[in-house]
């Protein structure tokens, strides 16, 4: 049997010695996390509130016959571009023709009994009802001879409005049925220059604008033609410039909502009615905001919070509430940081609360463009 001898405690001291302080000794030499941290951008600029909608005409006319009978003939090639008083169609005119002259000639026989009648009254030689008679019988005529004017009118069948016609609905020697109601359907045309842009703004929307109205740091947009700007579906940019020219006058109790409108320039035609887009509404101007990068925003459940550096250049979490992304790689805070603040904008896997890192100082405003 072996003796344990001082020597062998010495050792077997020094290595449970040593076993013990490597990790501490590892602890206090591993250096601190390197962060990069910035104060927030603060700035001045102009607010948007954004909005999807949809484009629509402004004027949308249905073609339909006002006089019955066969079609004769289709001035026009399906989706071609139109004037105002441009003749689209034609109804068959023989008909229309042999009314009106037949319309003529009891007009100018009304005429001439009238004249003959007030001719011997005169003289003493006619009755004033016989007179007055004929007087009823003249202007009897001449409704009759004014309505187959208008009949014969009505035949040649015309486009309203400048714009952009559809297909022709029904073909050539197909009879039309005319009147005030249930006029055949022969075509469309709908204006494309300008163009109206329809949105729907939810309650809490329509509160903020009522409130900046009422203090005068936005005019409504009921008495004001405040701008816009839209982008289509293919665009990054809200290159699309119009103004408000409507706001509706109730809430619809169903959505909750409201409807808006816009109306935009639209030279050759380019934005057709029905076209979806992306709309900003002018919120408010001159307004001082922070803006940090979207990337150095975190989440924790349902809240937004930033990391930032304290003076014992310890991590500290903010909760902060945020704003409308201002540009693709910026976002507004509204709530919970200040300019003072010192955000890790860099590095925030390594990021952890309370403990101690090794934050560098660096510029936003050189990094970043807004």
């Amino acid at each position: 049997m072996r003796l344990i001898t001082p020597s062998h405690l010495l050792f077997l001291s020094i290595l449970i010695l040593t076993g013990c302080s490597d990790p501490e000794l590892q602890m206090q030499q591993k250096p601190a996390p390197e962060v990069d941290i910035s104060h927030p951008i603060q700035t001045v600029i102009t607010q948007w509130d954004e909005y999807t909608g949809r484009f629509a005409a402004v004027n949308h006319v249905e073609i339909r016959a006002r006089v019955s009978g066969y079609l004769q003939k289709t001035n026009f090639k399906d989706g071609q571009a139109v004037k105002k008083d441009e003749v689209l169609y034609v109804i068959d005119q023989r008909s229309f023709k042999i009314a009106l002259k037949s319309a003529e000639s009891r007009f100018e026989l009304a005429k001439k009994e009238l004249e003959r009648g007030k001719d011997l009254r005169s003289k003493n030689s006619l009755s004033q009802e016989e007179v007055d008679r004929r007087v009823n019988e003249f202007d009897l005529a001449w409704a009759a001879l004014e309505n187959a004017k208008l009949d014969m009118e009505f035949t040649e069948i015309k486009s309203p409005i400048d714009g952009v016609v559809s297909r022709d609905f029904v073909n050539v020697g197909n009879l039309v049925t005319g009147g005030a109601s249930g006029a055949t359907l022969l075509t469309t045309v709908v204006s494309v220059d300008p163009i109206h842009f329809y949105f729907d703004a939810g309650e809490r929307d329509l509160l903020k604008y009522i409130r900046l109205s009422q203090s005068d740091k936005r005019e409504s947009s009921r008495t004001k033609s405040n701008p816009v700007q839209v982008r289509l579906q293919d665009e990054e940019e809200f290159r699309h410039l119009g103004v408000m020219d409507f706001v509706d006058n109730q809430i619809d109790s169903g959505t909750g909502t409201i409807q808006g409108r816009a109306i935009l320039d639209n030279p050759g035609g380019f934005i057709l009615p029905g076209f979806f887009g992306r709309m900003r509404l002018l919120s408010q101007e001159n307004v001082s905001v922070i803006l940090v990068p979207d990337t150095s925003i975190g989440t924790d459940q349902s809240r937004k919070f930033v990391y930032v550096v304290n003076s014992e250049n310890k991590i500290d979490r903010k909760f902060v509430s945020l704003g409308e992304l201002y540009t693709q790689e910026l976002r507004i805070i509204t709530e919970g940081l200040s300019a003072e603040d010192n955000v890790i904008v860099n590095g925030m896997m390594r990021a952890r609360p309370g403990a101690l890192v090794s934050p560098k100082q660096v510029d936003l405003t050189s990094q970043y463009s807004y």
